[in-house]
């Protein structure tokens, strides 16, 4: 379909009614364009401040061709959108994006693939159908590594870390779930994220470097701006620059690194939409990745991405949800994000506060504590 350039008061259309879409209709509106969401739930988080609201199955090919129909141009909040759908879609709708880079990061085979070919590393990894390849890459790359399924999961889900040969057969049940892959467990100093975002006519622009900490496999701290030498934050942004032209991207781009303890960086995953350790960007920077986003696939001018501000992001999960109310004191220096989702979990992302400030060690483990004091004071 051909580029087309979409302006306000159009409709645009998302598939998914999380917080990622959320703020994309936020910034939709703000720019003066209407937003339409498809999500099983309704008043999802993107429900709740769209103009139009679908309330069925993502799968649910009748629900996808009135999105189109309403719809000037179409976007995704996450990656796996069923291939009927997306081929419906692709049809009937103007999805700017296109299906290719969906689908590549959808299999983290062909993602490693798509990594690999674009020329950028990744760690040492081995394609895994049964438990005899399982033992024979466990030889061939050693231990620790890690066990994931090719398909599906996220946030530390569908995947084990095996540390000793007996753990295989408990790591080998994932293969229940299909074709899995195991990755060498490559010592790092450090995690990095670069969020790239290219328009429809192919402009790029690229986003501050983000230094995250996970907590139980969860993303709990973007720090901006990376604590690393600014050759490896030049580095990274190379990367993501490099990803999204080989790749072919039209909207954004999450690439997550690892910065070896020789230096190296690899790239660990993508994800072709805008991503949790990209919220900074809603107050430290000069635009958000939903602007952003929004930009690139209405075909107008990207905006400036530098950084306004030094700063952290941290997450609320359900089981800290309530740390504004019980430190109101942190909401002097802080913007509060909630998600306005309707069931409470442990786990469950629920929002975020972003610290507008420069950043010194000691506030830092104070701020790190009153989170981790919610989980036994377990860290990571």
């Amino acid at each position: 379909m051909a580029k087309q350039t979409i302006f306000p008061n159009a409709t645009i259309g998302i598939i998914g009614g999380g917080q990622l879409g959320r703020y994309m209709a936020v910034s939709a509106k703000q720019m003066g364009y209407r937003a339409a969401v498809l999500d099983p739930v309704t008043q999802s988080p993107c429900g709740q401040v769209a103009d139009t609201e679908i309330t069925a199955a993502y799968s649910d090919l009748e629900a996808i061709r009135k999105l189109a129909e309403i719809s000037d141009v179409v976007t995704y909040e996450f990656e796996n959108i069923d291939y009927d759908a997306l081929n419906q879609l692709k049809e009937e709708a103007y999805l700017p994006q296109g299906s290719d880079l969906l689908l590549l990061t959808q299999n983290r085979e062909t993602e490693k693939k798509g990594i690999v070919d674009a020329g950028c590393e990744v760690a040492p990894y081995r394609i895994i159908h049964d438990e005899k390849e399982l033992e024979d890459a466990v030889d061939a790359l050693g231990l620790p590594a890690v066990l994931k399924t090719c398909r599906g999961g996220y946030d530390g889900k569908g995947q084990y870390v095996i540390k000793e040969k007996g753990q295989l057969p408990e790591a080998a049940a994932l293969l229940t779930h299909g074709t899995c892959i195991l990755e060498s467990w490559v010592p790092f100093q450090m995690e990095l994220s670069v969020i790239v975002t290219r328009s429809v006519h192919g402009e790029i622009a690229v986003f501050p470097v983000a230094e995250n900490i996970h907590k139980h496999n969860i993303l709990f701290q973007s720090i901006l701006p990376a604590r690393v030498e600014n050759r490896i934050q030049e580095k990274a942004k190379e990367l993501a620059t490099t990803l999204a032209e080989k790749l072919g991207l039209v909207g954004t781009l999450a690439v997550e690194l690892f910065l070896t303890n020789d230096g190296k960086l690899l790239v660990n995953e993508l994800a072709p939409r805008p991503h949790n350790s990209g919220h900074y960007t809603l107050d430290l920077c000069e635009t958000s990745q939903f602007e952003q986003h929004v930009r690139a696939i209405c075909g107008l001018p990207l905006g400036g991405t530098a950084l306004l501000s030094e700063g952290m992001m941290v997450n609320l999960l359900g089981d800290e949800v309530d740390i504004p109310k019980e430190h109101p004191e942190l909401l002097k220096e802080a913007k509060l994000y909630l998600y306005g989702k309707h069931e409470v979990k442990a786990g469950r992302k629920m929002g975020h506060m972003t610290f507008m400030k420069q950043l010194d060690d000691e506030w830092m483990t104070n701020i790190t504590k009153i989170w981790t004091e919610r989980d036994g004071g377990n860290g990571k």
